[in-house]
């Protein structure tokens, strides 16, 4: 990894140093077990999705909300057991964001998402739907921020 970028958040960068220590099809197992691993929504947001927002870039429908304070930033994700691969990338997400202050997610590189060794793995149409992710992510608490 080049030392000029900045880096991710430790809980996103343990995951990136998995992934990096796997070859490409482990790659893809590590991911789907992320998928399996991703928490459920809180009754708040389960069979709410007008109340989540929809990331079209995702190849399947994905949703996601995000409950930002002065000191926490939590991350909801809703994707179909049936896209392993949207869900793998919410739970990369998930797992390395959900818990962090504010300003920690705001610092995570919008090219994190490519930071997982996973473009020999997926297609970049895929990881255009992270990469969409990570950015209404930290769009929500920018706003959630501000109010």
């Amino acid at each position: 990894m080049s030392e000029d970028r900045a880096p991710l958040p430790p809980a996103l960068a343990e995951l990136a140093e998995d992934f990096h220590e796997l070859g490409a099809r482990d790659r893809l197992q590590l991911l789907l077990e992320l998928s399996d691993e991703l928490p459920p929504l809180p009754e708040r947001y389960a069979g709410h999705l007008e109340a989540m927002e929809q990331v079209h870039e995702c190849q399947s429908p994905l949703f996601l909300a995000v409950e930002a304070n002065a000191e926490t930033v939590h991350v909801f994700f809703d994707a179909p057991r049936e896209s392993p691969t949207t869900r793998g990338f919410a739970g990369i997400l998930h797992a390395g964001l959900d818990g962090l202050a504010p300003e920690q997610v705001l610092a995570v590189p919008d090219d994190a998402p490519y930071r997982f060794g996973l473009a020999e793995a997926v297609s970049p149409l895929r990881l255009r739907g992270m990469v969409a992710m990570l950015a209404r992510i930290k769009r929500q608490v920018r706003e959630q921020s501000a109010a």
